[in-house]
């Protein structure tokens, strides 16, 4: 028996994510016309499902990938414990070959088991896990059982593997794209399983 549905998306688009430049919990970026349409395709294909609460990010860039369903009068609540992994001093940064490698570096270093690691002025995956913790506790423990969250693409990944069981050096095995599905069941003993896994499909409805 499934107690909570839970839709899980990632935003859309953003002029950071075009160029390839770190964004992070630092950075409040807005949709640009792509994350706009990106969110509209999701809107329009999931807009009979009725959602009883949506949830988002304290990042602009997550509340505005859902508005259309919080202009249908649907309740809602910001999370800022959800927020995107804090990069550190680099986000904002463009991605060189120096920066990238630098980057690979790091996720090696993660999925070797050095969970503690972090981009200097950064969030390390442990803490990540942690904070998300408290803010899908505070979520699972509202009435409503078919919701609707917006995230980010890493904090998606920390929180997949939390909600799952999945240690966290196997994190990437869980993909992400700018509005981007992931669905999840839970059972009555509060245990998760997947029924989406990064589905699109919503892209390719007819318009």
């Amino acid at each position: 028996m499934v107690t909570k549905k839970i839709y899980l998306i990632r935003h859309g688009q953003t002029d950071y994510n075009l160029k390839g430049v770190v964004q992070g919990s630092g950075i409040d970026a807005p949709l640009n016309q792509n994350g706009f349409d990106q969110a509209k395709a999701f809107f329009e294909a999931y807009k009979h499902i009725p959602f009883e609460k949506v949830f988002y990010t304290g990042l602009q860039r997550t509340k505005q990938s859902v508005q259309g369903f919080l202009d249908m009068g649907i309740p809602h609540e910001g999370v800022p414990d959800l927020n995107e992994i804090s990069w550190g001093k680099y986000e904002g940064v463009p991605m060189t070959p120096d920066e990238n490698q630098y980057y690979l570096h790091m996720l090696e270093r993660w999925s070797s088991g050095d969970l503690e690691y972090a981009i200097e002025g950064g969030e390390s995956p442990i803490i990540v896990a942690k904070r998300l913790s408290k803010g899908i506790k505070h979520i699972v423990a509202q009435p409503e059982k078919l919701i609707l969250i917006c995230m980010h693409g890493r904090a998606m990944r920390v929180l997949l593997s939390v909600l799952l069981g999945y240690d966290l050096r196997f994190m990437d095995v869980f993909r992400h794209r700018n509005l981007g599905l992931y669905v999840l069941n839970q059972n009555e003993r509060g245990i998760f399983r997947l029924e989406k896994y990064n589905c699109g499909e919503h892209f390719n409805s007819p318009k």
